[in-house]
């Protein structure tokens, strides 16, 4: 059996993908002493994925990145990014005498360094190009490509209970698709002409 840990947890209706960098607007007291408790400890915390499609109880490993601004009502705007996903096993009503719920969850241990397969690599780069994004010189990891290409939460869902080579091909048509859509705009441009 996997070891559970107990961790702070932030129920959401996101699934973020590792690698990923997430926006938060914190209001919520019981979350805004969790961002206090992030910043003095520099600890990680879970984003329970809180929607109906999640029957397998996934959520992401999340660590924060920078505090964006502090408003005079203690609110606080937020960038956390994504080091791994979970699965709960038992979410809790509080961490250690805290506001904030916590979760009892084991870790994927997710290997975010696997890098796309040639067909996918060649097709992400046309994808770029097509979108005039400049990207580092080398090579990127699947899920850096899966960040860059927007997924749906039902898309984000299915691509982490994939297997290397169902992620490499649902990146493929994913791809596709949206490279389809940006000549479809360009067409509408040749098309319709403003005043």
């Amino acid at each position: 059996m996997e070891k559970t840990v107990r961790i702070p947890m932030f129920p959401l209706a996101i699934l973020p993908i590792p690698g990923e960098l997430v926006p938060l607007h914190i209001f919520e007291p019981r979350y805004r002493q969790l961002l206090q408790d992030l910043e003095a400890s520099d600890m990680a915390f879970g984003v329970y994925f809180s929607h109906e499609v999640n029957s397998r109880k996934v959520g992401s490993l999340m660590r924060l990145e920078s505090v964006l601004k502090r408003y005079p009502t203690g609110e606080s705007d937020i960038i956390v990014k994504c080091l791994d996903n979970f699965t709960l096993d038992k979410l809790q009503k509080t961490f250690q005498h805290k506001m904030y719920p916590a979760g009892d969850v084991s870790f994927w241990n997710t290997d975010i360094s696997v890098q796309p397969d040639q067909p996918l690599y060649s097709i992400f780069q046309q994808y770029l190009s097509a979108r005039n994004i400049t990207h580092s010189a080398g090579r990127v990891s699947i899920y850096q490509v899966a960040n860059e290409l927007a997924l749906e939460l039902g898309e984000r869902y299915q691509f982490l209970f994939s297997s290397t080579h169902q992620k490499n091909s649902f990146l493929i048509n994913r791809t596709r698709f949206l490279l389809h859509l940006l000549k479809q705009e360009e067409v509408s441009k040749d098309t319709f002409h403003l005043n």
